[in-house]
């Protein structure tokens, strides 16, 4: 039986130790803090899997790679929902959606009849949106409490500390990899979590802005994931700035929001490269997997099975860095 060490048990480390686990390997994943909690960005993360809405910025590999995404979780046992995205603009944006539209062919348009149809809480406030089928979203807790007992179940140990790994070493420590990684870089996100049984959403939302644009995500009992702030910073304070546009934006969405609770205001720096896009790099007795940046439950399950297949098969993936090989 293979050995394999995993260091770092945020979602790149899971999905790397469950495709492991998957080829019968045995598995041991190593972290300061191998229980999934707020000390990584993982847990602050929207779980939205939607590469298509993310082709509107991001490269042709986000939204090829990531369209697996959603059935590799369903796989693993997570509750997977597929509504789609629904993305609206107020009335003095109108033309973002326009240009988003031009970006995201899959994108279908919505009068206002669409848009209550779809979200009846939203009825009367938006006159036209898109629709883009497709995409699902789950809750990234849940998911990663669920995948680590998963794992657990089927043998892998969860250890903490980084010391003494054993055969095959994939390395998946996020930004503490920068000692390997130098050209890592953080960028800064902040999120809310607010509860309302005001209002009730089935699938997320997009609200464009030029400047401050909001992602609303539903999830069970009541809560909304809000995000996100995007800051060139490692600073993992959260601000009185970030706080206002989350909130002024949810509550331009619904008013309903302004009356909700406010249950958590998190705040987190994403690992990322140059070209915001995720690679893996083969350094001595260890393949670094890093720099999923703002889509770490989109792609980490593609890396994760990119990076297992480098270092098993003989091959070279296509995020495999060869300069650095």
């Amino acid at each position: 039986m293979r050995r394999a060490t995993v260091l770092g048990a945020g979602v790149a480390g899971l999905c790397v130790a469950a495709e492991l686990a998957a080829r019968g390997c045995e598995v041991t994943v190593r972290d300061p803090s191998p229980t999934p909690g707020p000390h990584g960005c993982s847990w602050w993360a929207g779980g939205m899997l939607a590469p298509f809405c993310e082709g509107e910025s991001a490269e042709e590999p986000v939204v090829r790679l990531g369209r697996g995404a959603a059935d590799w979780w369903a796989r693993q046992g997570v509750q997977v929902e597929r509504q789609g995205t629904l993305v609206l603009a107020l009335g003095r944006d109108r033309r973002e959606l326009d240009r988003f539209a031009r970006r995201v062919p899959q994108a279908e348009r919505l009068d206002a009849d669409g848009v209550a149809a779809l979200e009846p809480d939203l009825a009367g406030r938006f006159d036209r949106g898109l629709l883009v089928r497709g995409e699902a979203h789950l809750d990234p807790r849940a998911a990663l409490i669920q995948l680590r007992a998963r794992l657990e179940g089927e043998g892998v140990r969860f250890l903490a500390g980084s010391e003494r790994p054993e055969g095959q070493v994939f390395d998946c420590r996020g930004l503490a990899a920068r000692d390997r990684l130098p050209d890592l870089r953080g960028v800064k996100g902040e999120m809310a979590v607010l509860r309302s049984a005001e209002i009730r959403l089935a699938r997320p939302v997009r609200l464009l802005h030029p400047r401050h644009p909001l992602y609303v995500v539903p999830r069970a009992g009541g809560l909304f994931m809000l995000g996100a702030t995007q800051i060139e910073s490692d600073d993992r304070r959260r601000s009185v700035r970030a706080a206002l546009e989350l909130l002024s934006a949810a509550y331009a969405l619904h008013p309903a929001f302004g009356e909700a609770e406010l249950v958590e205001h998190g705040a987190d720096a994403r690992p990322a490269f140059p070209d915001n896009l995720p690679r893996l790099r083969r350094q001595g007795d260890a393949i670094l997997v890093n720099g999923l940046f703002r889509h770490g439950f989109l792609l980490a399950p593609a890396l994760a099975a990119q990076a297992v297949q480098a270092a098993f098969d003989d091959a070279r993936p296509e995020l495999m860095d060869a300069d650095h090989d």
